[in-house]
């Protein structure tokens, strides 16, 4: 009699101690009664693509990756999707029969379920979306509010070189903003993204004037740590409907356990209750 194999997944970075996501596919994995693991595995860049060649040998069915190794993963892979592709990034992997890697991005659907699951009246045309950030969130975020038809997107970072390459990349949707005049389009933003790292515990604040925002706009923050950001407090002062963070991670997971495991799992009260714990 032979046992079936026990399958496994991971999520890769550079650290990698702080990673929500064990938690979260651990959560599902007890759930759907499936005997499988979700391990934490800090990989250092040099050791990357012998880790990833390694793995589908050792029983992996796939892993996310994420930073600093997003990019790179991309370039490993033999077989990449178009999101994946025009993202320019990626954060779930799949390890083929053939042991062949096909290299996925999950962030920008992650993004919009969370806000589809926040905010269900939250209409996408009804003006300019203002996203704060040029990094590989920024344009998993930018791809995917295109993608449901937000007529332009004013974008702004504190490095523009940074901004001129995501509009260079997405075409005539996407206007700069600098970083010191962002405040003056504040008010023109139908929805407004914070996709750095400011606010986050351990970071410094996110010091962007709200004295425009108008109360119509929705605002979210990629930032869960802490949950209520100044960000998301203040919005919520001038009557905003808000979004936290947390959502983007537990939806990106979705299509990756199904993937992987078999069983599309759903996104509960239940299951941010175990994450936040």
């Amino acid at each position: 009699m032979t046992l079936p194999k026990i399958p496994l997944a991971a999520v890769i970075g550079h650290p990698i101690a702080h990673s929500k996501s064990p938690q979260l596919h651990g959560h599902w994995l007890k759930s759907h009664e499936i005997p499988g693991y979700y391990v934490p595995m800090d990989v250092l860049p040099d050791d990357l693509e012998t880790v990833l060649r390694t793995m589908h040998k050792m029983g992996y069915v796939g892993a996310n990756v994420t930073i600093p190794h997003k990019e790179r993963a991309l370039e490993i892979a033999d077989q990449v999707t178009d999101r994946a592709t025009l993202i320019g990034a990626a954060n779930t992997l799949i390890f083929l029969e053939d042991g062949k890697i096909l290299a996925d991005n999950t962030d920008g659907y992650g993004f919009i379920q969370n806000i589809r699951n926040g905010a269900p009246d939250w209409d996408p045309t009804t003006g300019p979306a203002v996203v704060l950030g040029a990094g590989g969130a920024a344009r998993a975020v930018v791809a995917s509010l295109l993608d449901v038809g937000v007529p332009e997107i004013l974008l702004s970072n504190r490095t523009r070189v940074r901004a001129e390459q995501l509009r260079d990349d997405f075409g005539a949707r996407v206007t700069v903003v600098e970083w010191v005049q962002v405040n003056t389009v504040i008010d023109q933003a139908a929805t407004l993204v914070n996709t750095t790292s400011l606010g986050m515990t351990g970071k410094p604040e996110l010091k962007v004037s709200l004295e425009g925002l108008q109360a119509s706009t929705l605002v979210t923050d990629l930032v869960y740590t802490p949950l209520q950001t100044e960000l998301i407090k203040a919005a919520q002062a001038k009557g905003c409907q808000t979004v936290d963070g947390l959502g983007m991670l537990l939806h990106q997971g979705v299509p990756g356990f199904e993937r992987w495991f078999g069983p599309r799992p759903d996104v509960t009260e239940d299951l941010r209750q175990a994450i936040l714990g």
